[in-house]
């Protein structure tokens, strides 16, 4: 049985009568929901695909921006009057509750074109939309090697799982198509041992990354860990787990509770141990997509920069035929790296590229740069680079938006986009990777 429970107030109803519409979708939105329009207003409606037609209940005081900046509303889907050509059966029985998926009702064929055309229009809306685009790289179920579950201890029982779509309630997860099944093996041993660690009442939220030699496990909350706690942590005994830490929040840093055996994540077959918690591609697959694209148009160049350069995801694999600089901002990352260097020809730098962008001066020097930022982008950086003379800029983002607005950026100071390759390793979300290729 699926189960929610909600650890935050409920809004109060208004008296207004909802609007109850018979619609037809017309296009999928960039969050996943389609679109219809009712009284040329846009009305977003979750889990439908173009052509269905469907009887919702539009919110009231559901009005937003939608992407093109003008008004919209949200809508409730009651009832699928007509299914569209492009729908399919999901494959999770939590799909529809759950807010870690939002696309698997939409069949194969209509989902992989809706992810390459979510990099076009991001493109388009910044007037570079008639560009080369390889075929979208697919990541299969059962991939992603890292989640971030939340957890809450009410009447003597632990809801574990997902947030509900747009919602502090919690689904209570059984299973899940898209992890990896060490990770999805975790979900009732965690239940217990956070039944025990957790006062009444109590969250958290728990990071596991699966790595070579086991999982690694950071939990963030709850605020304080009392010695009872610890204990229980130290004394967890799932054979999988080889890493324990606690941190109280997420500006605090993770601290060791249990360090059973070492675990280690591999580029290019160079061991790296990353920090507690830290970014990882979402899975093999996808990684190995973005490295291949990287390599293959950086080539041969003999000093090669890389930007929010993270574990060394890029670097290491770079660093085996060019001399690379790889800069990243986090501490832990930065040390993980440089650890790992040894007889690569690589050197590392911790620098904050969002505040103090490497120069066009400092830029000079390299035949190539990749930069593979956090969702917000890396406007500064790509400034910086416009001005430069670097022949070569490879762009990674996990985010088409930023991405677009970034390589806007770069066209403007003088490159052409030449290729561009989506990713798709967040699969049945609406996310998707992007590699963009930039030559003067």
């Amino acid at each position: 049985m699926k189960r929610s429970f909600s650890n935050s107030k409920r809004r109060p109803q208004t008296s207004s009568e909802p609007l109850i519409a018979d619609v037809t979708i017309s296009e999928v939105g960039a969050r996943g929901d389609g679109i219809a329009s009712v009284e040329g207003v846009k009305v977003f409606v979750p889990l439908t695909v173009p052509g269905d037609r469907v009887r919702v209940r539009i919110k009231d005081g559901a009005n937003e921006k939608s992407a093109d900046k003008g008004e919209a509303l949200r809508a409730d889907l009651l009832e699928i009057l007509e299914p569209g050509p492009g729908r399919g059966t999901a494959p999770c029985g939590h799909f529809g509750t759950c807010g870690g998926c939002t696309l698997q009702h939409m069949g194969d064929g209509s989902y992989a074109a809706w992810k390459v055309g979510l990099v076009r229009g991001a493109l388009a809306r910044v007037g570079l939309g008639d560009l080369p685009m390889e075929p979208l790289s697919r990541t299969p179920a059962a991939a992603r090697r890292r989640a971030r579950f939340a957890a809450l201890k009410r009447g003597k029982r632990v809801w574990f799982g997902f947030n509900e779509r747009l919602s502090h309630r919690l689904v209570d997860l059984e299973d899940c198509p898209v992890l990896v099944p060490r990770l999805t093996a975790l979900v009732e041993p965690l239940r217990a041992l956070l039944l025990q660690v957790l006062p009444e009442g109590g969250a958290c939220d728990v990071i596991a990354t699966d790595l070579e030699g086991g999982i690694d496990l950071v939990l963030v909350g709850p605020r304080s860990l009392d010695r009872t706690a610890r204990e229980r942590l130290v004394a967890f005994n799932e054979a999988e787990i080889a890493r324990i830490s606690w941190q109280p929040d997420d500006r605090g840093a993770p601290e060791p509770i249990a360090h059973r055996r070492p675990v280690a994540v591999r580029f290019a077959g160079v061991p790296v141990t990353p920090p507690p918690g830290a970014f990882l591609q979402a899975s093999a697959e996808g990684e190995a997509a973005l490295v291949s694209a990287v390599l293959e148009h950086v080539g041969e160049a003999k000093r090669v920069a890389d930007l929010f350069a993270g574990i060394g995801t890029f670097s290491i694999p770079l660093a085996q035929r060019s001399a690379v600089h790889a800069v990243e901002g986090d501490a832990p990352a930065q040390a993980a790296l440089n650890k790992a260097t040894g007889s690569l020809r690589l050197t590392t730098e911790r620098r904050d590229l969002f505040e103090n962008p490497l120069t066009a001066k400092e830029l000079a020097r390299f035949d190539a740069v990749v930069f593979d930022p956090p969702r917000a982008g890396a406007a500064a950086q790509a400034q910086a680079l416009a001005a430069s003379k670097v022949p070569l800029v490879v762009a990674v983002s996990c985010n088409p938006a930023t991405f677009a607005r970034d390589a806007r950026t770069l066209v403007d100071g003088g490159y052409t986009l030449k290729r561009v390759y989506p990713v798709d390793q967040f699969l049945w979300s609406a996310h998707v990777e992007v590699v963009g290729v930039f030559t003067r």
